[in-house]
């Protein structure tokens, strides 16, 4: 009898905890509903140590450049979901998440969009000063005004009909765009890679005055191998001015002219 008097008080205890808790977070969400947006935090990563966007930009885009206000707005009002879509609307923005905290403030986290490249359109032999950046998705998204990240520049007739790097056509350029990228040497070296109508890509580098032949961007490994030995061993011992043309395309051969 004294156990399951016992049993009892102990399932009264188990009882009464759960409606309490039951009870709080009912409490938490009434009062959490209630809440006004006091303010709006934003937090942005970086690329490179520096920023696409702004605070002032991220809300001109959550805001609809002001027409839709959320500081003082009830929680009630505010969709969350909405506000993610018109924020990822914007080409600088590549993930986000909209939500609220217990203070009463709306939390705002962005993820940008990383380049690998430059996109330079060209006509009539005049480059264009403005052109777009290649995400590391093969995405093309458009330059900033508070930042300008040093990446190739990419050119050439080929993009006229490739408004994407993202498709499986397209992946091996991408591919080699993330090896120039993400090796310090050919990322300081290599400032240009214009792409023609096949496919072929003609680089220039940072230190010398030639072009690279690398042709389609297959057997990448092995190009990037033969191109480190014309700059770790013949540039040095004939000149870097030497040669005006430098074709690694070839298998097993360089050719310095």
């Amino acid at each position: 009898m004294f156990s399951t008097f016992k049993s009892s008080k102990k399932w009264l205890l188990t009882a009464g905890s759960v409606l309490c808790l039951f009870g709080l977070i009912a409490f938490t969400e009434i009062r959490h509903g209630q809440k006004h947006v006091r303010d709006v935090i934003v937090q942005l990563d970086e690329v490179d140590g520096h920023r696409f966007l702004t605070r002032r930009d991220v809300m001109g885009y959550l805001t609809n450049q002001g027409a839709d206000p959320v500081i003082g707005e009830n929680y009630g009002e505010v969709d969350l979901r909405k506000l993610e879509t018109r924020l990822q609307q914007h080409g600088l923005v590549k993930k986000c998440q909209v939500f609220r905290d217990l203070a009463g403030s709306l939390l705002v986290v962005i993820e940008q969009p990383h380049p690998l490249a430059r996109l330079m359109p060209s006509g009539d032999g005049v480059r264009s000063a403005s052109g777009q950046y290649v995400s590391e998705e093969g995405r093309f998204f458009p330059v900033s005004m508070n930042y300008s990240a040093r990446v190739p520049v990419l050119t050439g007739r080929y993009f006229a009909q490739n408004r994407s790097l993202a498709n499986e056509r397209n992946r091996p350029l991408l591919n080699l765009l993330k090896r120039i990228h993400d090796d310090p040497f050919w990322r300081a070296q290599i400032t240009e890679l214009s792409v023609d109508e096949r496919g072929e890509i003609t680089m220039w580098p940072q230190v010398g005055n030639h072009t690279i032949d690398f042709g389609p961007p297959t057997e990448v490994d092995e190009k990037l191998k033969k191109l480190k030995l014309v700059y770790t061993d013949v540039l040095p011992a004939k000149g870097w001015d030497r040669y005006s043309r430098v074709s690694v395309q070839y298998r097993n051969q360089i050719v310095c002219e």
